[in-house]
């Protein structure tokens, strides 16, 4: 698909009078060209002039690795790649430079075209990519299973006496063995640590009574997974399981208010409002999802202000939270995708709240 991908990415430019784009390490660059390059010193960039051909300069020692249909052209240790790069670049003009290149890589550019114009082209690159394509979708499905099955053998699984860092480490070999090429996060927030929405594990000991949020996504061929479940040992702690049936319904009321036509902000309002009215606002500090794709996190984001129409094929996860310091934490999140009869709830594992021993 990659081939059609660069044909509406320079339509998109055009549009937007964008005379080139050059994107260097991010999933703009797999996007486009099927590769994913190393985040070093030595860059890797296509260069898609508005029209003509796209053509991408990788350092000659990655050349073996580099698999795409794309016109590869490997820069030797001794050469200069800006200078390779800036020859085929327009001189005057605007040109759109990935939102992940590194500040020295847009320097060295713009130092050598001190006449061309220098954009952002976050917003051209994520209109291409916000609306998945069939098997964009049949990716994050299949890493959305994987997680599911992940979750319910963690029911299984004995949490006391064992540390966060212990448990993180289970919840990545069983995702590994699931079917993920690789884990990119597993978080376990147990206890008072799950006040903190992006705990990572330490050496803390899981103790019997204790609420542990467990948060964890990695990729399947190159798209993401990311859920959230609840685990309590035992037992649960004082008032969590109302506070729990608060969260459920909030964030059963968000899915169901995705569709096509409807704001990004409604969603988050679906879920804020009944956190709010029962007391809890100001302990739901985040907003209510994100987009995923070959990103973890991308367009759209479900956030208060956030007025961006949602469009059949978007997909992004739904995950309220509650956040008591010095108590507990808990969120309940899925992947969903947005389609033209309402909502598709990739994630199936069961939301309850799991007793472990």
């Amino acid at each position: 698909m990659t081939a059609e991908r660069i044909d509406a990415t320079q339509r998109a430019m055009r549009r937007r009078g964008i005379d080139a784009l050059l994107v260097s390490i991010g999933s703009d660059l797999p996007y486009l060209t099927g590769y994913r390059a190393f985040p070093l010193e030595r860059i890797t960039a296509l260069v898609l002039p508005v029209d003509g051909e796209p053509a991408l300069f990788v350092p000659e020692l990655e050349a073996p690795r580099v698999d795409t249909w794309v016109e590869v052209h490997p820069w030797a240790e001794t050469d200069d790649p800006f200078e390779l790069m800036t020859a085929v670049l327009p001189e005057t003009g605007t040109i759109a430079v990935g939102d992940q290149m590194w500040a020295s890589f847009l320097i060295a550019f713009q130092t050598r075209l001190t006449s061309a114009s220098f954009v952002d082209a976050e917003p051209l690159m994520a209109s291409l990519r916000v609306i998945k394509e069939a098997e964009e979708i049949a990716a994050l499905r299949d890493a959305a299973h994987g997680v599911d099955r992940v979750a319910d053998q963690l029911g299984n699984v004995r949490f006391s006496g064992r540390t966060e860092r212990e448990v993180s480490h289970i919840v990545t070999e069983l995702t590994l063995a699931a079917g993920h090429d690789s884990v990119s996060f597993a978080i376990v927030a147990s206890g008072p640590n799950g006040a903190s929405p992006h705990h990572e594990a330490t050496d803390r000991t899981i103790l019997p009574g204790e609420a542990i949020v467990v948060d964890f996504g990695g990729r399947v061929r190159g798209y993401g997974s990311d859920t959230t479940r609840m685990y309590c040992v035992g037992s649960s702690p004082d008032g969590f399981e109302d506070a729990y049936a608060v969260l459920l319904a909030a964030q059963k009321a968000a899915v169901a208010a995705v569709r096509p036509g409807v704001t990004a902000e409604s969603i988050d309002a679906a879920a804020r409002t009944i956190i709010s009215e029962a007391g809890y606002g100001a302990f739901f500090i985040h907003r209510t999802g994100h987009g995923i794709g070959l990103d973890a996190h991308e367009q759209p984001y479900l956030v208060e202000g956030n007025e961006q129409l949602i469009e059949s094929g978007m997909a992004f996860s739904i995950e309220p939270g509650m956040y008591l310091p010095g108590r507990w934490g808990m969120r309940i999140e899925d992947i969903v995708v947005a389609t033209e009869g309402g909502v598709d709830r990739l994630n199936r594992s069961s939301r309850a709240i799991r007793f472990v021993d």
